[in-house]
């Protein structure tokens, strides 16, 4: 029989080419992978991994295993779902991977709230962009992942992977208190500012450019106070979420609505097989109950 173990290593390898991220996805030591890759071919009586340069290379053999390891993996997160619906306990360990604000403005009131009504439930947290957040979700590092789903630069849901969505996440333009710009204006006329955007690569970058074509950002800096900072210096603009926001905005800075208004999805994703978890449950009611309070707490960007 081969064991569970071993295949979680071969699995991870296949998923990230390297001993040392298979072991940094594993929690363990990349020796540790190694041995477990070496007992596993004895076990099987074949060459599963090859050396490819720094990476490994799964041999045909390897890709077979790979493929069936991730169906038996995919099975036992069935089992212990089932077996943890049947207990209808809140317990074990859940990890949570989410985007940067969700992890600000949702997560921390969701967590003390599992933390307060499920004591038996251990929980963790990652701060991941939301490709990343598919990527380790689909993979099993971890149970939930929060994503922003921009209709521009539209997410795509693995198979075996569900969501549900939270609500809708509207952004506005953020600029300097003495811009020449009213309280609305049109997408069309923003190309010709100078912006402040998220790194090249981020989603909420790539969304800048195709909803607002023509754009060539000056700054591209990653935090949204950050970029607070630098239009209240009067050195750009930049759109910014609302649920990015704080209650109320700093000095030198003044919202403006953006037509049509830009908006993003937020959603709660989690695999198919882990779906009867009743750990799964408590957590999207918690993040449920944190974006109904953070929405609550947001105000209009026009009222006093």
């Amino acid at each position: 029989m081969i064991d569970l173990g071993r295949l979680r290593a071969l699995h991870a390898v296949a998923s990230y080419k390297t001993v040392l991220a298979a072991g940094e996805a594993l929690h363990c030591t990349p020796s540790a992978v190694s041995q477990q890759l070496a007992k596993l071919e004895r076990e099987t009586g074949a060459t599963l991994v090859e050396k490819d340069g720094r990476r490994l290379r799964l041999t045909e053999a390897g890709q077979v295993l790979a493929r069936h390891a991730e169906k038996v993996l995919a099975t036992v997160d069935e089992a212990e779902a089932a077996l943890a619906a049947h207990r209808d306990t809140v317990t074990g360990r859940l990890t949570v991977a989410a985007f940067a604000t969700a992890c600000r403005a949702l997560l921390p009131y969701a967590l003390h709230r599992l933390a307060s009504e499920h004591p038996q439930l251990s929980t963790g947290l990652v701060e991941v962009n939301p490709h990343e957040g598919l990527e380790v979700l689909h993979r099993g590092h971890a149970d939930l992942a929060v994503l922003d789903d921009w209709p521009e630069v539209a997410l795509r849901y693995p198979t075996g992977v569900t969501h549900v969505e939270l609500g809708w996440d509207v952004a506005d333009l953020i600029v300097p208190s003495g811009h020449r710009f009213g309280d609305t204006v049109p997408r069309a006329k923003l190309t010709a500012e100078r912006w402040i955007a998220a790194p090249a690569g981020d989603v909420c970058h790539q969304w800048l450019l195709r909803a607002v074509p023509g754009v060539q950002p000056d700054f591209h800096v990653g935090e949204f106070e950050t970029q607070l900072t630098l239009i209240a210096a009067g050195l750009g603009v930049a759109v910014i979420p609302r649920l990015a926001r704080s209650r109320e905005l700093p000095p030198g800075v003044r919202v403006v609505k953006v037509t049509p208004e830009p908006k993003r999805r937020v959603v709660v994703a989690w695999r198919e097989a882990s779906a009867a978890r009743p750990a799964i449950g408590a957590a999207v009611e918690a993040l449920r109950q944190s974006w109904v309070r953070a929405a609550t707490g947001r105000r209009a960007p026009d009222a006093p």
